[in-house]
């Protein structure tokens, strides 16, 4: 029963860090805010055509976002991306900065930028589909 593909992966936040993370997760990357079920707490599911990649989750109060521990030594997240020249173009339009890494004997091309929280976000772009 292998693992077939990434489902989607979760943000806890404050309240407060909502709007911001909302706001570069649809602006920036081109998500879009969808249907969520009812929760506990608020929160966003953010969809890459029909399906939500990333959910939104103010669940955690202002005292305690500032000394809960890391979840672990993630770096980064990647998603597989499309139209190189118009993000980088997008991104610079939006004052995002990011960074570029061609991959070296690889078709792929990957630029890095980061959340408003800081989580490093990876998109990867197959050259062969880029027609380059």
């Amino acid at each position: 029963m292998p693992v077939s593909a990434l489902h989607h992966y979760t943000i806890r936040c404050t309240p407060e860090e909502l709007p911001p993370l909302l706001d570069f997760y649809t602006r920036v990357l081109g998500l879009r805010a969808g249907e969520r079920p009812v929760m506990p707490a608020p929160g966003y599911w953010l969809y890459a055509t029909d399906q939500p990649i990333v959910h939104l989750y103010a669940s955690l109060p202002r005292r305690q976002a500032a000394v809960e521990p890391p979840t672990g030594p993630l770096d980064h997240i990647s998603f597989r991306s499309q139209g190189l020249h118009e993000m980088r173009g997008h991104l610079q339009a939006q004052g995002v900065a990011f960074s570029e890494a061609p991959v070296p004997g690889w078709p792929l091309h990957q630029v890095f930028l980061h959340d408003p929280q800081g989580l490093r976000i990876e998109m990867t772009f197959f050259l062969d589909e880029e027609g380059a």
